[in-house]
């Protein structure tokens, strides 16, 4: 972990012109002091009410009682006031920032700065003028401003090269890269982190660290999904892109994934049990719907991780397999628009969808794996189109009647398994749970076979013949390994895993059409979102692809309120993150390295990221 340095402890050496200075010029002592008391008084203004009237969603009439926005600029302004705290060195928050303060507190300022200024335009704009504010709404204006001014004050550190070589090549980039592999081996050799690690925890106090974590990533993301109205979803999407910039910069996102990497079983079990509860959390099944096609669009981007992310083959055409293991559910589960008229257990229809996926799999993969690069991406897209217009022509009229052509297959019943109706409400608990918390709870399973297979297949020898054919085919043959071998595995493996996610699908859908299964289609899954869900989140983890396919399905859920403009908006966001995010949002360490030349290098490089 690399350590921020101010100005103050900046070698005497060091002139006072020389110093590093903030955007603004503000002393730095006061801008600090700015910028955390700004944070504080942020906290106390969602206190009072920022408009007289109703009117406005959330209700921020209230004394006493932060609501709807206020809410989230209560979390930013908190952050906030921490970061400077910790700035300071206040003994109990070093913890926080093992990374610096400064940084961190710049990004959490600003963040709650948007989110405050946002809530005031949109109250002015919507109840028509600024007259509709009251007190607290002038005065979290005026704190956040202040804190954001003060935060930029704050010195930017910015690495400087040696004198007698300033380009930072030659000799300099010579011993840069020796203390890099010095500090490879060293961290092996003692097995911890190469820089200077904090004070080890006991392993209890680490499992509580997970346990809050896992709890505050699930009041998180129904926070997210359960948003009520457009404002606050915007708000929310403010509020966390800044708070997870902050805690990233702080260095305590690498800290705790440092932890979960010590305890990885524990943190995939505790993982699934916090994910399990959030049907628990919800009053009905609105938003428990978009949390089971959630699981089925991070169950395919799982299965897609392991053809991209590990064996490093790029499938254009990969929805297709969730195609196949839909519409082989669909034909023999009973449905009356099936020409087959038989009705197999979902055991039955879940083992043969996967299998004849895989059989695909392996069928377009053996002539076409020869291929590498932009070559096999046209071939496999054009796979996904054949697949598409196979499933239109199939209608009776154009060929065998199968697939019933564009009208697809539909009245597909509802699953029964050991007489638990999946289509019934049912009360677990003392809790009453619907349909699409029925199909959750069972997707939850499949998605944790899922990441078991995926797990156990990176760790194992196969896996790390595929991370060698990505790297450098042409030298993983040299050592013996069989490329187009381990490719047709990955291949067959990841249109099984697909295969497996399209036998629910097709259920909780109720009717499978060839249009749900195109290369670009504005409601996800399919090709083009899989392959920017498994890039945005992290190639070659666990828990990336499954963070980048919930993204990248909330989002365009949530900003439906913007008509055409959606895809533009989700577009520039996608664009952003890869700006500042180019590795994933939870990158493997592999990847860390690759695009972070001066990032340390961890202990063990050798498993796939959690």
């Amino acid at each position: 972990m690399t350590t921020q340095t101010t100005a103050s402890n900046t070698p005497s050496t060091t002139t006072a012109a020389a110093a590093p200075k903030g955007l603004i010029g503000i002393p730095e002592n006061i801008g600090r002091a700015l910028a955390t008391a700004g944070g504080a008084l942020s906290v106390a203004s969602t206190f009072l009410a920022w408009t007289w009237t109703p009117a406005f969603p959330g209700d921020l009439t209230v004394y006493g009682y932060p609501g709807g926005l206020q809410v989230l600029v209560l979390v930013g302004g908190a952050l906030t006031a921490l970061f400077g705290l910790a700035s300071y060195g206040v003994k109990g928050l070093r913890w926080l920032a093992p990374a610096g303060a400064d940084s961190s507190l710049k990004l959490a300022a600003l963040g709650t700065f948007a989110t405050a200024w946002y809530t005031v335009i949109a109250i002015s704009v919507k109840l028509g003028g600024l007259v509709n504010l009251e007190p607290g709404g002038w005065i979290v204006a005026v704190v956040t401003l202040a804190a954001v001014l003060g935060a930029f004050s704050l010195p930017f550190e910015r690495p400087e090269a040696e004198h007698h070589d300033a380009d930072g090549t030659g000799w300099d980039r010579f011993r840069h890269g020796v203390r890099h592999q010095v500090a490879v081996l060293r961290a092996a050799l003692a097995g911890g982190e190469p820089s200077a690690p904090a004070r080890k925890l006991p392993s209890y106090a680490e499992i509580l660290i997970i346990v809050a974590v896992l709890a505050a990533g699930l009041t998180v993301f129904t926070y997210g999904i359960g948003t009520e109205y457009d404002e606050l979803f915007i708000g929310f999407l403010i509020t966390a892109g800044f708070g997870f910039a902050a805690l990233f910069k702080a260095g305590l996102i690498t800290r705790i994934a440092a932890i979960t990497a010590r305890h990885s079983t524990v943190t995939m079990i505790g993982a699934f049990v916090a994910a399990a509860a959030f049907p628990f959390t919800q009053s009905d099944d609105q938003y428990a719907t978009i949390g089971v096609y959630i699981l089925i669009f991070a169950t395919v981007a799982l299965g897609l991780n392991v053809v991209v992310g590990l064996a490093g083959l790029l499938d254009l055409g990969y929805v297709a397999f969730l195609g196949v293991g839909a519409y082989t559910a669909a034909l023999v589960s009973g449905s009356p628009s099936s020409p087959l008229s038989i009705q197999l257990p979902f055991w039955a229809s879940a083992l043969i969808g996967a299998v004849v996926s895989m059989v695909f799999g392996v069928l377009i993969g053996a002539p076409t794996l020869r291929l590498r690069g932009d070559y096999l991406a046209i071939v496999t897209l054009g796979f996904g189109e054949i697949f598409r217009i196979a499933l239109l022509n199939t209608d009776g009229t154009s060929g065998p009647d199968i697939t019933n052509g564009s009208n697809g297959i539909s009245s597909i019943p509802n699953l029964n398994i050991l007489g638990f109706d999946f289509g019934q409400e049912h009360t677990i608990l003392g809790f009453t749970i619907g349909r699409f918390a029925n199909y959750f709870l069972l997707m939850l399973l499949i998605t944790l076979v899922v990441v078991v297979v995926f797990r156990r297949s990176s760790d194992s020898r196969i896996g790390r013949a595929w991370i060698a054919v990505r790297e450098d085919e042409t030298a993983a043959r040299a050592m013996g390994i069989n490329g187009f071998r381990v490719k047709l595995i990955a291949f067959a493996l990841g249109a099984t895993l697909a295969g497996l996610a399209g036998t629910v699908q097709a259920h909780v859908t109720y009717t499978v059409t060839p249009e749900q299964y195109m290369f670009a289609h504005v409601v996800p899954p399919n090709s083009a979102f899989l392959l920017a869900a498994v890039v945005l989140g992290g190639m070659g983890t666990i828990s990336g692809p499954l963070v980048g396919a919930a993204l990248l399905y909330l989002i365009p859920a949530k900003l439906q309120f913007l008509g055409d403009y959606q895809l533009l908006a989700f577009g520039l966001a996608l664009v952003l993150l890869m700006r500042f995010r180019p590795e994933g949002l939870i990158a493997s360490r592999r990847r860390q390295l690759e695009f972070h030349e001066d990032t340390e290098a961890p202990a063990v490089l050798s498993k796939a990221g959690v």
